[in-house]
């Protein structure tokens, strides 16, 4: 007996309806940076592990997914080498390319690349599958898809104020409230250095990241085990605990970290994106939350996460500056600023709230019923009349009964089925039935036009 097939685990089939959901996600995105002049780029799904190894740290190398060398791989390989099973080196010596891990690198390396065609600032989007080989579980997939936009090549703080409106326009166009959070490495860097723990940042970043999921108390205990002091702790109980408008925050802030020069600089940057925001009429609210650290190995300047308002899920969208994109490839200097929209996370929110546009998920809109060969000569002529204007139409390729044509039409969700006998041929009409109502009316092929396009 035959085995039963499979998937590899962590990745996913996708119905037709989970493909119109995400094409409708997909495509709302590409137009809102498309209208705010971005280019879409492609990078191959596999990379030289030259360009993709000691780029996301020990962890991340151990997670990507290596690409044996094609041909006799082990003509290069020594039996001592093969006895000492050295992971590491044996991949290095067995593969010289790898699955991507993330588009941020391969979009670096395509910079380096083609420096010389690119306009700067740059200003792309990205939207490619990505692999890890982490454990599978809830929510976390070995084959996933990213959404990233960039802009290269400029240090302009109003590439920020850009993001943050491609943000609340795609948001505005699914139809679901966010919360756009804010914050900026230079503050918390500032924070560090006021309460004399300026090498601990990463420490007291990841700690407060922690606060709405362990609370204020484990935060607390979790700095004194990084080894902060009950005096530097204390000093960032206010920090922490920051409430009121963004304004007010700003203003306490400034005064804690009034002897900071890079922590001044965070503020005056945060206050410069807020203030030119404010001319723009966002519909969804920007909070600056101080609690925000994430990225801290390669942001430099403002960071960015979105939330769902109406749905408990993790963040949806996130970002941030960062000053040297292509120095890991002997460009340096070359400052920018990104985003990346969760597709999958997004596709869940949609679903829970379960607002996605009718036309976005009905494939077939009319179904013509095969009665013979007659009606189908009837028939073929009308549905491409029907298709020249724009409406997707399909005749049931076999002359059965009439039961089995209908049940396609109901398990495929078509809304409308098209009938023509003896009397609709006679007349040169089509019967047209709504599938939603039960409703049957006679109409012309130009009235069945008209309806169906409503």
């Amino acid at each position: 007996m035959a085995q039963k097939p499979s998937i590899p685990k962590g990745t996913r089939d996708f119905s037709p309806i989970e493909m119109a959901k995400r094409n409708y996600i997909l495509n709302t995105i590409k137009e809102v940076y498309s209208l705010y002049g971005f280019q879409q780029i492609e990078t191959p799904a596999m990379e030289t592990l030259q360009t993709l190894m000691g780029k996301y740290g020990e962890e991340g190398d151990k997670l990507l997914f290596k690409v044996l060398n094609s041909g006799d791989f082990l003509s290069k390989v020594s039996d001592q080498e093969i006895a000492e099973r050295n992971v590491l080196h044996l991949a290095s010596r067995l593969c010289e390319k790898g699955l991507r891990y993330d588009l941020t690198v391969p979009f670096a390396r395509y910079v380096v690349m083609h420096r010389e065609e690119l306009q700067l600032p740059f200003k792309r989007f990205q939207c490619q599958p990505v692999w890890r080989a982490d454990r599978p579980q809830k929510g976390r997939y070995r084959e996933f898809y990213q959404f990233d936009g960039d802009i290269v090549g400029s240090d302009s703080l109003l590439n920020e104020v850009e993001l943050m409106q491609i943000i609340d326009t795609v948001f505005t166009r699914f139809g679901f409230r966010v919360l756009i959070k804010i914050n900026n490495r230079k503050i918390l860097s500032g924070i560090a250095e006021v309460i004399g723990a300026a090498d601990k940042i990463v420490d007291i970043t990841v700690a407060i990241d922690k606060l709405d999921k362990i609370g204020l108390d484990h935060v607390n205990e979790e700095l004194r085990e990084k080894g902060l002091s009950e005096e530097q702790i204390k000093k960032l109980q206010p920090i922490i605990s920051l409430e009121g408008n963004n304004n007010e925050k700003l203003n306490v802030i400034a005064e804690v970290l009034s002897t900071s020069e890079v922590g001044l600089n965070g503020i005056e940057e945060i206050r410069f994106i807020l203030d030119t925001l404010k001319m723009t009429a966002l519909r969804n609210e920007i909070q600056l939350d101080l609690t925000l650290a994430r990225g801290l190995n390669y942001y430099t300047g403002a960071i960015f996460e979105v939330k769902a308002m109406d749905v408990q899920i993790g963040s949806i969208t996130g970002g941030g500056r960062y000053d040297n994109l292509t120095g890991i490839f002997g460009m340096p200097g070359l400052s920018g600023v990104g985003i990346s929209f969760g597709v999958d996370r997004i596709f869940d929110v949609l679903n829970a709230l379960d607002i996605y546009p009718k036309d976005a998920v009905v494939g077939t809109k009319l179904l013509f019923i095969n009665f013979g060969y007659r009606e189908m000569t009837y028939c073929l002529p009308i549905i491409q009349q029907v298709r020249n204007y724009g409406i997707s139409a399909e005749l049931y390729p076999d002359a059965v009964k009439m039961k089995k044509q209908m049940s396609y039409a109901n398990v495929n969700h078509i809304p409308f089925v098209a009938l023509a006998g003896d009397n609709e041929i006679a007349e040169s009409k089509i019967t047209l039935k709504d599938m939603r109502t039960g409703e049957q009316t006679l109409l012309t092929v130009e009235e069945l036009i008209e309806k169906i396009k409503v």
